[in-house]
């Protein structure tokens, strides 16, 4: 394989991106980000890879969640505050389901760019370029707002560093507390809809009782208190990756320095493209949507490509299919990867495959098809013997009322009440808990599985 440069994606076919009309503006951000501080370090990117390797083995499990798109203009540390408070009870859960330890990941700080099904849209007769996330262009549908902005990748580097410095705050500066945390959730369990979850938040308090009992707690235990919390986003606008991308000097090696995981979508991997070609050069983790027109061959070449040492913890495969289509899909994926004996670790985006437009007009996603895909997800693997690494979520800790269901049924009557996403729709706070704790039950009965199956 050819040697690899940060600028070689360049000579490749690119999709999915803008054609900024100012080549001497773009020239300019782009300078100016070269010079700027990376968000994440190379250390940060190579721990995470640990930890994905783990999960790969079944010895940990990743909870990947976070906004559809990052907005500049509903920025705010109590929305960064309240997912990522969610994000710790979802993991708190899940860690009890699968007792092993949850790898915590953000769709933060650099989420800022987003692949569209046409690359135009018409309103009215008037045909403009399609709104493509705020680091690109603006929601807006004027000529001016839909105009690609090289100058909207600084504001979005300022809002991802600022966001950065506050998930490192709250990570370590007590707001993350096993004892807080839980009493959040405790708080949820008590309301009369969702009492059903009571018994396993109460098993979780002995747990943290006996802990406690036992001498660990807040103020003799590091890992009491605070977290490791990562940031990931689509690697989708290669100017401002490029830009950010950094030689690691401890290894030599080139580090992508935006966020400690990207991702290449499942419009954008193709195998001889810009987006992968851009990807199998950096140090950081790698994600890989896969959908139902990924065909065995693609995945095959994609996952030498991408990682040519087959390192564990390297290749994160992030299957998105839609609510009954995981068992026609992902047992041919998992052959694959079995005949190339390839490492990687599987996880279920349950979102991407089921949205629909409801009788309201507004775009939603039903509860009960997000949790139908992770089940699906899970019962393909304890058939196949192979180990479901983890979950992907777009989520939010507001109370919006975008995806249909959950126990406090959202209804598509509801829709309008808080639908605030620029893209798609996210699970609310509610939603979010009440499904880790339904993933938790099913981490449960995997783990009893496979228990039985061991001592047979």
């Amino acid at each position: 394989m050819s040697e690899w440069q940060k600028t070689g994606w360049r000579q490749k076919p690119r999709v999915q991106m803008p054609d900024y009309t100012d080549a001497a503006a773009l020239s300019a951000v782009e300078a100016q980000l070269a010079n700027f501080p990376p968000l994440v370090f190379a250390g940060e990117a190579r721990r995470l890879k640990q930890h994905l390797a783990a999960a790969g083995r079944g010895e940990a499990f990743l909870l990947q969640g976070g906004d559809c798109a990052e907005s500049f203009d509903q920025f705010s540390a109590d929305a960064i505050r309240d997912t990522f408070k969610v994000m710790l009870q979802m993991a708190m859960v899940l860690t009890y389901g699968a007792k092993v330890p949850v790898i915590k990941v953000g769709r933060m700080a650099g989420q800022f760019a987003k692949p569209r099904s046409a690359p135009t849209e018409t309103i009215n007769g008037v045909e403009l370029p399609s709104y493509r996330g705020d680091i690109i262009n603006d929601l807006a549908f004027t000529p001016e707002a839909r105009t690609p902005n090289p100058q909207k990748m600084l504001q979005a580097y300022t809002q991802a560093a600022a966001t950065v410095n506050l998930l490192r705050a709250f990570s370590t500066g007590g707001f993350a507390d096993m004892s807080r945390v839980h009493a959040w959730t405790l708080g949820f369990t008590d309301e009369q809809e969702v009492q059903k979850y009571s018994e396993i938040a109460s098993r979780i308090q002995d747990s943290i009782d006996f802990m406690r009992a036992a001498g660990i707690n807040a103020e003799t235990t590091h890992e009491f208190s605070s977290v490791e919390f990562y940031t990931s986003h689509e690697g989708l606008l290669l100017e401002y990756e490029e830009a950010l991308t950094r030689l690691d000097s401890t290894s030599g090696k080139w580090l992508a320095g935006s966020g400690h995981m990207i991702w290449i979508g499942d419009r954008t991997r193709q195998p001889d493209g810009a987006h992968v070609e851009f990807c199998r050069g950096v140090l950081n983790p790698i994600g890989l949507k896969c959908g139902p027109t990924t065909t065995a061959e693609d995945l095959k070449v994609l996952m030498a490509k991408l990682n040519p040492e087959n390192e564990e913890g390297k290749l994160t495969l992030i299957a998105r299919f839609g609510a009954g289509k995981a068992g026609e899909h992902l047992p041919r994926l998992i052959k694959a990867v079995q005949e190339e004996g390839a490492n990687v670790t599987w996880v279920c985006d349950p979102m991407h495959g089921n949205t629909i437009k409801s009788s309201t007009g507004y775009k939603t996603r039903p509860f009960d098809s997000v949790l139908r895909e992770v089940r699906d997800f899970f019962g393909v693997h304890s058939a196949e013997g192979t180990i479901p690494g983890g979950v992907h979520f777009e989520m939010t800790g507001q109370d919006v009322t975008e995806c249909t269901g959950g126990v406090r049924a959202v209804t598509e009557e509801d829709l309008s009440d808080r639908y605030h996403t620029a893209c798609d729709p996210r699970l609310n706070a509610s939603q979010s808990l009440e499904l880790a704790f339904l993933v938790a039950e099913e981490l449960s009965s995997l783990r009893a599985t496979q228990k039985a199956r061991q001592a047979g």
